[in-house]
């Protein structure tokens, strides 16, 4: 047998053993191995000097020095202590009490829930059977259809694997040699647009057949309102806002309350004003921050940086990077274990992604970009529908809707602020990717601890899941590295390669294939063996079809939604399955959730059509 089929019949083998039910890690170290062993066999030498062995040390070796991998155990350490801290129970409540008056609202609850918890977290398994414990009851208690309730669940779960900062952006950015920081910036709109179309999906479903998601009962819609809130809103005004500006001018009827158990002060007044004012502090906050950074911030150039950032070689989606200063090394280490500096050593060369995967971290400078020419009139714009909408929220702003607003300024604003610093430090190049995940780490501790949900038994149970998470990636990337270095000295890359060029595809039509055959493969494979597996085999043809491989990197991350959405290994199904009633087959779970594939086809289609969607953001802030 040539090589090039003994390469073909490795990848063929991979897929088979994998199914088998064998560890994916294992199976690609055992695969390389074997194979590796017949590519380099050498008869005039022992067994035991086989350059297989070499070759595995130095793969293993150049996959742990991969500075992009030391952000994930932070990342899964930050999901996994918000997870067992018990965070999200009256997060659900508050922000299901701000969209009662929504179609199918305890749905809609759930999938903003699921977009933002996942944000935090990042994990998937964790998003999906937290969300099935606190929200497929109380919907299925409601009268809501299985189909909605499970669709939304998982759907809406499987989120935080593609919205920044994700564990499966930073895998790809260490498997491609792309930047984790431009990546987090090119998925950001699509993770979002995504998390939109579900929710136009369920309000939708929701008003053309009002009877799969029932109106709550009215005594379910309302908030409780303290003694010391109806003594205040009694004295002043049933409105809020101008009760509350009047108390603290003029305390004294406020301070007279005469009923039992309320105790007011003039500070409590003023705090009470101060959470009243907080969408407004918020919309400043945002527009100002924005107008900043437009007119300001990026205007500096690069002689006014007030970061210094660490410059690292980035490959162009236009132009081939420069050489990173370990491949050298690796082709050399190939050419010798070949044993010549024939057609092997530069079948080896073409295991080009995985021998720059060190080139992902680092953080990026923000260029210095004119202001967009609509940028000042759109500006205004935005800020006239800020101030209308303020206006339309503080018109019925009762005492009612004050405690609704208090209870998500404590359950749902420490954890925003939160995801905000982590992303925005990266964003802004303010930071790299793995010192915004130790802020994030720290940040969810300081919020556990808060709220008095983290003893040492969930402290210890988070931590052992977070090496437990890390190991099987580590131990994924050293597979990976072994697997794809043999792969190309058998000349399986090669002979992939010209089969596509043989087709004479057009760059459409290259797109569609690829994506088609990842889609295909999420069917029976989990994203991390499609991602350091089946990935790394198309990123050499990218150059040849001139396609931005940032923007085929996040059409994959979101035709990677399908593979948590896809039977027979849909493992959300088998999440939420897993803490549902019994009546509630995995059936009615699958037809919950095959809507949504078709939504993420429909995604892809519009940032196909509209690559703005993806690059817009990371070619304004870092430069196109």
């Amino acid at each position: 047998m040539s090589d090039a089929a003994l390469g073909l019949t490795m990848l063929g083998l991979i897929v088979v053993v994998i199914m088998m039910g064998f560890p994916t890690a294992f199976t690609l170290m055992g695969l390389g191995m074997m194979f590796g062993f017949v590519a380099l066999y050498d008869p005039a030498a022992h067994w035991l000097d086989n350059k297989v062995f070499d070759l595995m040390v130095q793969r293993a070796f150049g996959a742990m020095n991969n500075d992009t991998l030391l952000s994930i155990p932070l990342f899964v350490l930050m999901g996994y202590i918000m997870e067992r801290g018990a965070l999200v129970d009256k997060m659900f409540h508050s922000v299901q009490l701000a969209f009662r008056r929504l179609p199918g609202s305890l749905a809609v609850t759930t999938l903003v829930i699921c977009t933002f918890w996942g944000i935090a977290s990042g994990l998937v398994g964790a998003v999906v059977v937290l969300m099935g414990v606190i929200a497929m009851r109380p919907m299925l208690n409601a009268g809501y259809d299985t189909r909605l309730a499970a669709g939304v669940i998982t759907a809406g779960g499987t989120l935080g694997i593609l919205i920044p900062p994700s564990v499966m952006i930073i895998v790809y950015a260490a498997v491609a040699g792309q930047s984790v920081v431009k990546l987090y910036a090119a998925a950001m709109f699509p993770g979002f647009f995504l998390a939109f179309l579900y929710l136009v999906y369920v309000i939708g479903w929701a008003m053309i057949n009002p009877k799969v998601a029932p109106k709550l009962p009215p005594e379910k819609m309302k908030a409780p309102i303290s003694p010391a809130v109806a003594h205040i809103a009694a004295s002043y005004s049933r409105f809020m806002l101008p009760a509350l500006l009047m108390a603290v001018l003029m305390p004294a009827k406020a301070l007279r309350s005469g009923i039992e158990g309320v105790q007011l002060s003039w500070l409590k007044l003023l705090g009470g004003l101060l959470r009243t004012l907080v969408p407004v502090i918020i919309a400043v906050v945002c527009l100002g921050v924005t107008w900043w950074y437009v007119t300001i911030y990026s205007q500096q150039g690069s002689e006014a940086e007030p970061v210094k950032v660490v410059q690292l070689m980035q490959k162009s989606a236009d132009t081939p990077a420069a050489a990173s200063p370990q491949e050298p090394v690796e082709a050399a280490g190939l050419q010798e274990l070949s044993g010549s500096d024939g057609p092997a050593a530069d079948e080896a060369d073409k295991d080009e992604p995985l021998q720059d995967m060190s080139a992902g971290e680092g953080s990026e400078a923000p260029k210095a970009e004119p202001v967009p020419g609509g940028f000042y009139t759109g500006f205004w714009v935005a800020c006239l529908i800020a101030v209308g909408l303020l206006a339309w929220y503080y018109w019925k702003f009762d005492a009612e809707q004050y405690e609704i607003l208090t209870m998500l300024i404590t359950s749902v604003m420490p954890l925003g602020i939160l995801t905000f610093v982590v992303l925005g430090v990266i964003l802004f190049g303010i930071t790299t990717a793995t010192e915004s995940a130790a802020v994030g780490a720290a940040g969810a501790f300081l919020m556990a601890w808060q709220a008095g949900t983290l003893d040492f038994q969930r402290i210890k149970e988070a931590v052992f899941l977070t090496a437990k998470t890390t190991s099987m990636v580590c131990w994924l990337f050293v597979g990976s590295a072994l697997f794809s270095a043999v792969f190309a000295i058998l000349g399986g890359q090669r002979l992939v390669e010209e089969w596509v060029l043989s087709m004479n595809l057009s760059p459409i039509q290259f797109m569609l294939l690829s994506q088609a055959i990842i889609f295909v493969l999420g069917w029976p494979l989990e994203w991390t063996e499609i991602i350091v597996i089946f990935v790394p085999i198309f990123l050499p043809l990218l150059q040849h079809f001139h396609i931005d491989p940032m923007l085929w990197g996040v059409l994959v991350f979101v035709n990677l939604q399908a593979a948590f959405l896809s039977p027979p290994v849909a493992m959300s199904a088998f999440y939420l399955k897993g803490v549902s009633p019994s009546h509630v087959t995995i059936n009615q779970i699958f037809a919950g959730m095959m809507p949504y594939m078709l939504i993420v086809i429909l995604c892809m289609v519009f940032m196909y059509i509209w690559p703005g969607l993806t690059l817009w953001l990371p070619n304004y802030l870092y430069g196109g």
